[in-house]
């Protein structure tokens, strides 16, 4: 495995985990303002799918897909996850197997649009994503959830990835 598909692997992983430990919360407490980056959990979880889905379909050169509503459910949440985290996975080996990683994009989001590296887009969405889940692990702490997920890709490939070299004694 290399190092493009252990973050990728960790990134729709955490948010997953994350997302399914949010579901301890409340409705109030989902929509419990903070003065921390989204402001409220189910905010921050939104933005933080709707975010991979924007880049993966402006770097796949397709519109962008219609961006779930303020009060989005925690189940259409985990369905849209489930399928931008592959697709977000898939472009981004497709262009490192075609060595396009500096090849340029066109965000026509932007205005003016420019372009973009495929390499920085894909690292955007992974950095992104690590920002704001950082805000979140704080936030689902503050709201009491028990055991809140750590987030660190060690601790992703412990539990998820098996068989790999670090699980042979004594290998460096």
């Amino acid at each position: 495995m290399d190092l493009l598909e252990r973050l990728l692997g960790h990134d729709a992983w955490t948010t997953g985990r994350l997302l399914d430990q949010a579901r301890f919360l409340s409705e109030a407490q989902l929509d419990e303002p903070f003065e921390l980056g989204w402001r409220t959990v189910r905010a921050t979880l939104a933005h933080i799918v709707r975010n991979m889905e924007v880049w993966t379909d402006l770097m796949g050169s397709v519109p962008p897909r219609e961006g779930p509503g303020d009060r989005v459910g925690l189940d259409e949440l985990a369905r849209r996850l489930e399928v931008v985290g592959p697709q977000l996975a898939a472009l981004a080996r497709h262009v490192q197997a075609e060595g396009r990683l500096d090849d340029t994009w066109v965000d026509v989001l932007d205005d003016p649009p420019r372009r973009k590296s495929f390499g920085g887009g894909i690292a955007h969405v992974i950095t992104h994503s690590m920002h704001h889940r950082a805000q979140l692990i704080h936030l689902l702490r503050v709201l009491g959830v028990p055991d809140v997920e750590e987030g660190d890709v060690l601790g992703w490939e412990r539990r998820v990835v098996r068989g790999g070299a670090w699980d042979v004694e004594g290998a460096v």
